[in-house]
């Protein structure tokens, strides 16, 4: 979310950052929002000013004994308690209009992220390890998964419908393993601390993320029984105001789409001391989103399903500390895959691919052979306080009275599907087994091949 002063202060900067992202201006439309928000607040306050001088002046004719001056004057003061009273409620419209449409905005670009309008656009910086060769044509990662017995799209397709997997015997313990093995790595050499937040959240922690109101429908809604609510509510005022809380969304809740949203928000309307950063928190998590606009896109297979886990690194740091903490955040996603042994490339996202909530993203590709294509397997961002701003997430520098906004960073570390998938297609066999990456073999009972 925007600061509007900021935005007073240097329209043109804003604009231009819009500009980049192949966003239209809109500094003109919110700076004349705020100029009605400040006129119809200096009105108010003249109302105020006149109700209090005149509810002194009510004393002062009573006292001198001018009771029809007084009467006059009480009448003016209920006049006024009733303009000022349409005058807050219409101060809080403006505010609410303002802030939604600072809300829909999205983030600047660091000066450093390359221009361009979509994914062909976007830089590489550097690949790392080595393509694996085959003697025989390599397959995808669902024809090695169904000819092995343990991947099953037709049973969940029943079960759930379009999108889901069902993962039976050694794969579903490779899965497990993965996403054991990322955790164990973060926290041992990486240094976050593993957190096991809830994948229920409500509103404000999604609108805190930025997923709310803009993408609303990418997510999952969890319908929430307001008969069951009332059930348990004895007074009739008490229900009433449960039923007023549901019809404004405050008994909903959304299934994650990513445990940044939860983690991100443990900091959410606090002020944190400044010894207390960086915080880095990692967490493993089922994560759920609609896929509204992938229609046609990757239908078969686990490349883009409607539930999958993922291991999250989110950072919480100082303002001036946040970009050394993306290539730090970076350099940790990568030596997961590292440790894995999977070939992969790291592309810098240009403003037009970037994330609504970012100011410089990276994305992290591994090679998968069945596709002959690099696919994202991870996507570290720096927020900046984007974020923090619409948390009222803060902390107090070293030596400043005054409050400032953490800044925060997101990334996968890694999506854990698609590493199995990697896994797959890269340690494949010409027999159609599998073999398990020496990394996770403590986590798979010493096996060393799945076939």
């Amino acid at each position: 979310m925007h600061d509007i002063n900021l935005i007073r202060e240097n329209p043109a900067a804003f604009d231009a950052g819009l500009a980049k992202r192949g966003a239209a201006a809109e500094a003109e439309r919110l700076i004349a929002m705020d100029e009605k928000r400040r006129a119809h607040i200096n009105a108010l306050q003249g109302l105020q000013e006149r109700r209090n001088a005149a509810s002194k002046a009510i004393g002062q004719a009573k006292h001198s004994g001018d009771e029809a001056k007084a009467s006059a004057l009480m009448a003016e003061v209920a006049d006024l308690k009733a303009q000022i009273q349409d005058g807050e409620e219409a101060e809080r419209r403006l505010v609410a209009e303002l802030d939604a449409a600072l809300a829909a905005i999205p983030n600047m670009p660091l000066d450093d992220v390359p221009v361009g309008a979509d994914e062909r656009d976007n830089v590489e910086l550097h690949r790392s390890g080595d393509k694996p060769a085959f003697d025989f044509k390599p397959k995808e990662h669902f024809e090695i998964g169904e000819g092995l017995g343990l991947m099953d799209f037709e049973t969940a397709t029943k079960l759930s419908g379009a999108r889901f997997v069902v993962l039976k015997g050694a794969l579903a313990r490779l899965e497990r393993a993965l996403a054991q093995f990322m955790l164990d790595h973060h926290t041992t050499t990486n240094g976050y601390t593993e957190v096991n937040p809830p994948i229920l959240v409500r509103d404000a922690a999604m609108f805190g993320t930025g997923q709310l109101p803009k993408f609303k429908n990418d997510q999952f809604e969890a319908l929430v029984d307001l008969e069951g609510i009332l059930d348990g509510i004895d007074s009739a005022e008490s229900a009433q105001a449960a039923r007023d809380a549901h019809a404004n969304g405050g008994n909903r809740r959304w299934l994650i789409p990513t445990a940044e949203v939860p983690l991100t928000n443990l900091v959410r309307e606090q002020i944190l001391d400044d010894a207390q950063l960086p915080l880095r928190f990692t967490a493993w998590t089922p994560c759920f989103r609609a896929e509204a606009g992938a229609a046609g896109r990757d239908t078969r297979g686990m490349i883009r399903q409607h539930q999958f886990p993922k291991v999250e690194l989110v950072s919480i740091t100082r303002a001036e500390d946040s970009v050394g903490e993306l290539e730090r955040m970076r350099d940790c996603a990568e030596s997961v895959l590292k440790a894995l042994g999977l070939h992969y490339r790291v592309v810098t996202l240009c403003t037009g691919d970037m994330g609504f909530g970012a100011r410089k993203t990276y994305d992290i590709e591994v090679w998968l052979p069945g596709q002959d294509a690099y696919r994202e397997i991870s996507s570290c961002s720096v927020c900046g306080e984007f974020q923090a701003r619409r948390m009222g997430a803060r902390y107090r520098p070293q030596g400043s009275k005054k409050p400032a906004y953490v800044h925060t960073l997101n990334g996968s570390g890694l999506a854990v599907g698609r590493t199995l998938i990697a896994v797959l297609e890269n340690y494949q066999t010409s027999n159609g087994s599998v073999t398990v990456p020496e990394a996770l073999r403590p986590y798979m009972g010493g096996l060393e091949r799945i076939a």
